[in-house]
């Protein structure tokens, strides 16, 4: 009768300790987001055709936020312009694609505090002396990015006095203008730059200085509790030179002010 109740004891313990490692193992077990990028915003982020994945500079400060901040996540791709519509109807939870921090976004969505400055920049054909600042666009045919802030910033500034084509992608807008189909292209800086000193090169360039000086962030769901732990893994990886090696590593230099 002892033995049994010994045995009894021991038994109840086993399953105690059992539940107790079972609810610690799955505690540990770190959220999975839905992530969503544009896949055409290089070399922020582009299919790597080896691989079949997504890199660039997007992909690896995503990575590093999330390692840090403790979550996982399941990252998929769409045209921009239906990255923050994911995100409002809450589809997706975290989205980078070179995310302008606007006003207008705010109201709808959540961001990480900035992780890069940009601004906007015309691209035009090698040897067109027509175009040299952001008046000569007047009259001309221009392609824009649907749903980007350049579509609204040329908008305002010429309304019908400027022929404005958006394009879904950015390679379309590219395309156009190498075929000759449109006049110049206006669009993110670091895009345009980057397309300038390697598919384009000695056909296209860029020309005049930068407009409307921006901010990307990583844009949330409206109420995530995820904006505070990734802004506290961004500072960390300022701190530390983590996020100055990201930068070399997908711009050839130094960030701004290191």
């Amino acid at each position: 009768m002892h033995k049994n109740v010994l045995r009894g004891i021991s038994l109840a313990a086993f399953v105690a300790a059992t539940v107790s490692f079972a609810g610690v193992a799955a505690a540990a077990d770190k959220p999975v987001l839905k992530a969503v990028t544009d896949p055409s915003f290089v070399p922020f982020e582009m299919m790597d055709k080896d691989s079949g994945n997504m890199v660039g500079f997007d992909m690896d400060i995503l990575a590093e936020v999330a390692r840090r901040a403790g979550f996982d996540y399941k990252l998929e791709t769409m045209d921009f312009n239906g990255i923050i519509p994911a995100l409002q109807t809450g589809n997706k939870d975290v989205a980078l694609a070179g995310i302008t921090i606007t006003k207008k976004r705010e109201k709808i969505v959540d961001f990480s505090d900035p992780y890069y400055d940009s601004g906007l920049r015309i691209l035009k054909h090698t040897g067109d002396d027509s175009i040299q600042e952001l008046a000569d666009l007047k009259g001309k045919k221009v392609g824009v990015k649907i749903g980007s802030t350049s579509y609204d910033f040329l908008n305002k500034k010429f309304g019908d006095d400027i022929d404005l084509t958006p394009y879904p992608g950015s390679s379309d807008m590219y395309l156009a203008l190498m075929g000759h189909n449109i006049d110049a292209v206006f669009y993110d800086a670091p895009n345009v730059s980057y397309f300038a000193r390697t598919k384009g090169k000695g056909q296209v360039t860029t020309v005049g200085p930068l407009y409307e000086g921006q901010q990307y962030g990583i844009a949330f769901v409206d109420g995530s509790k995820w904006v505070a732990p990734t802004n506290k893994a961004l500072a960390a990886m300022k701190s530390d030179g983590t996020y100055a090696d990201i930068y070399k590593k997908w711009f050839g230099e130094m960030p701004p002010g290191m």
